[in-house]
């Protein structure tokens, strides 16, 4: 039947249930077909294409392994084609057996509401056809409407259907029965937290709804005209059964299926799933709620899902897209081990572990001894202590700033065998009041004087973590230039203290190469991974792809900027090659404070270092390889003046080893590009 024809029949027969029978019928049919031509002009775009909320799916990088998901409704919608055709028809033999013959607005069931409203004086909501009740859906729920808009889409009044009716019919003008149908399973509301027929298939049984069988589509469709009430799981299981007969009665005498096909349904014994979606963070699989904690930090920064945090939240929640992270779930799970036997989960303190991708800035793992989540147990927390963020600055990392020095002297034109002698203490031109300066100067001393002291070069001096070489260095390069480098190497000086000094002190600012300034683990791998990168520091990222729920792939922005000759980079990697028990390209190494490293990696090239801040209130180990770069820093969170002592050095060191040793995987065995010889000694 043609919309045209359909909304002539429905004024005829308003005109005839109000009594106005003096209206001529052809006058009816005119005005009808002025009617339905302005309908079409002033259907609403979103019945159309309804804009439903959909849940985001957050996955490892192997596009399989769900993290979590985020939404505000349980929703994703599916093709009609992914819906098993016996779901289709109960829910038509449910709802609206004369589906297909109507144009919108089914006749008979609409003289007989009219008469129904008219005897018991007041509106109903009988009569209602799935076009009908898809209008109400997407209007009730339409995010471009005022709250009373919405309102009005459910309202027990006569003026609501008759606006039902306006929309319906111009809607099946529109749209084919395949397509009204397909949005209506879509939208439609199930129970218990699901809304669509892809969450209701997942909820209630537990299956994908191409693979509902008759008896789980005949209780799915009977649930929807009391959908919380007889949800089989959060309501009463006796009246979704009680639903579920009544569905099957309707196939069977609509001609859907056949006697023995309802018999069979009827006898079938059905299992419920109940299986919950989970929802953010806190629920995230595999102890990944620290990575996912980082992620939607990551999100509520990307102005291409919105100009505002809430509206970036909004379409996280709302939007239906397919994430696939950069996490390996392989790597997150052997990070976590190694922190947690360094560690118990509720010991004090904490060795958070962070490992990335060099070349990609891609985030592999975040993991720390501590589960994500809220509550009085010292083991949960949602502060972000690997990622930092919000009032989380991080930790200092003693000596690994050394490296910063070091690149600044190269840039500078210094070579590796720049050497100097290195005393037990240097007094320094710097000024300092506190109570280890020299007659008002700034003097540090060697941690252990009888094997750092003596004639050092960048390759022993980062070896073996001489101090006073390295504020030595400092003072020839300046600090300025140590702290611009490491700037440019994403070192964000995020502590206010560190910012201020940053800004305005730097020149001065002696103590800056021994790594007194607050970073994370995160942080710091990322800005090794730029020597292994060839000087290419690409920003951390937690995304590999976006895609939207109409297939559309995001465009993600590059991270990746070259903020170093890449033959500076090989020769602070060949520096680096010291701490950790290898060797230089040129022989150089004499020493290094984490030789355990290179024997527990033992699979290819290796370098980092240590870092032990005063009085060892923290231990920090960073390595990398030409494929990946991890850092992990023990330390108390809750009390920086805590000491971690000494003693655990050698743990982290073998933690992170550990770590990079799983991550590196067949890349293990790859090298390191060598230095230049000018590089190395200059001329």
């Amino acid at each position: 039947m043609s919309a045209r024809r359909n909304m002539a029949g429905v004024l005829v027969l308003v005109a005839v249930l109000a009594g106005v029978t003096a209206i001529p019928v052809g006058a009816v049919l005119a005005a009808g077909a002025r009617w339905e031509a302005r309908q079409r002009a002033e259907l609403p775009a979103q019945l159309l294409d309804p804009p439903t909320a959909q849940l985001t799916r957050v996955y490892a990088n192997d596009g399989k392994t769900l993290i979590t998901t985020f939404y505000d409704e349980d929703r994703q919608d599916v093709a009609l084609d992914r819906i098993a055709p016996v779901m289709r028809n109960a829910i038509v033999a449910a709802e609206d057996t004369r589906f297909y013959e109507h144009g919108g607005v089914d006749l008979k069931g609409l003289a007989r509401a009219f008469v129904s409203d008219a005897r018991r004086g007041a509106a109903e909501q009988g009569a209602s056809t799935l076009t009908m009740q898809l209008v109400r859906n997407v209007l009730k729920k339409d995010p471009t409407l005022t709250a009373a808009e919405r309102a009005a889409a459910t309202e027990d009044s006569a003026g609501r259907k008759l606006r039902e009716i306006q929309y319906a019919v111009a809607l099946e003008s529109r749209l084919s029965k395949q397509q009204i149908l397909r949005n209506y399973l879509n939208i439609v509301y199930f129970g218990d937290g699901s809304y669509g027929i892809e969450a209701a298939a997942r909820h209630i049984f537990g299956v994908a709804p191409a693979r509902l069988d008759l008896a789980q589509s005949a209780l799915i469709a009977g649930i929807v005209q009391s959908p919380d009430a007889d949800n089989p799981i959060g309501g009463d299981r006796a009246k979704a059964k009680e639903r579920q007969a009544y569905v099957l009665g309707a196939m069977r005498k609509a001609g859907l299926i056949t006697q023995a096909q309802h018999d069979a349904a009827v006898r079938e014994k059905l299992t419920f799933s109940g299986q919950a979606q989970p929802n953010g963070c806190v629920e995230a699989a595999g102890g990944s709620g620290f990575f996912c904690d980082y992620f939607e930090r990551w999100w509520d920064t990307q102005a291409s899902f919105g100009a505002t945090k809430a509206q970036r939240e909004n379409a996280l929640r709302r939007g239906g897209y397919t994430i696939v992270t950069t996490l390996d779930a392989g790597v997150q799970r052997a990070a976590a081990e190694q922190s947690r036997k360094v560690y118990a989960l509720d010991s004090r303190k904490t060795l958070p572990i962070a490992v990335v991708q060099p070349g990609t800035g891609k985030v592999l793992a975040l993991a720390v001894n501590r589960e994500y989540g809220t509550g009085p147990s010292l083991t949960r927390t949602v502060n972000p202590l690997i990622s930092g963020g919000g009032s989380v600055h991080g930790y200092p990392s003693g000596s690994t700033f050394k490296l910063f020095t070091m690149l600044a002297a190269l840039e500078a034109g210094m070579p590796l065998n720049t050497g100097y002698d290195s005393p037990s203490k240097l007094v320094t031109p710097w000024p300092d009041a506190g109570p280890g300066s020299c007659d008002g100067r700034y003097c540090p001393g060697n941690a252990n004087p009888a094997w750092m002291d003596g004639y050092r070069t960048m390759w022993t001096a980062f070896g073996r973590s001489v101090n006073t070489y390295f504020v030595h260095l400092e003072e020839q390069v300046g600090p300025a230039a140590a702290v611009a480098m490491a700037k440019r190497l994403g070192i964000s000086f995020s502590a206010p203290a560190d910012a201020e000094l940053a800004a305005e002190g730097a020149d001065s600012w002696g103590s800056f190469t021994l790594g007194v300034v607050d970073t994370t683990p995160l942080e710091l791998a990322s800005a090794y991974a730029t020597l292994a990168a060839d000087g290419e520091y690409c920003a951390p990222r937690p995304v590999g792809s976006i895609t939207g729920p109409d297939g559309a792939a995001v465009t993600l922005p590059s991270t990746c900027t070259r903020v170093l000759d890449p033959g500076i980079a090989r020769a602070a990697t060949d520096a680096a090659r010291c701490p950790v028990g290898q060797q230089s390209a040129f022989g150089q190494c004499d020493g290094g404070t984490a030789t355990a490293a290179g024997d527990i990696f033992g699979r290819g090239d290796l370098a980092g270092k240590t870092g032990s801040t005063e009085d060892n209130r923290t231990e920090t180990f960073v390595g990398f390889t030409p494929a990946v770069a991890a850092a992990g820093i023990a330390n108390d969170p809750a009390d920086p003046s805590d000491r971690v002592g000494s003693a655990v050095e050698a743990r982290v060191v073998a933690a992170v080893a550990r770590t990079l040793r799983v991550a590196a995987g067949n890349a293990g065995s790859a090298t390191f590009t060598p230095p230049s010889g000018r590089s190395a000694y200059g001329g």
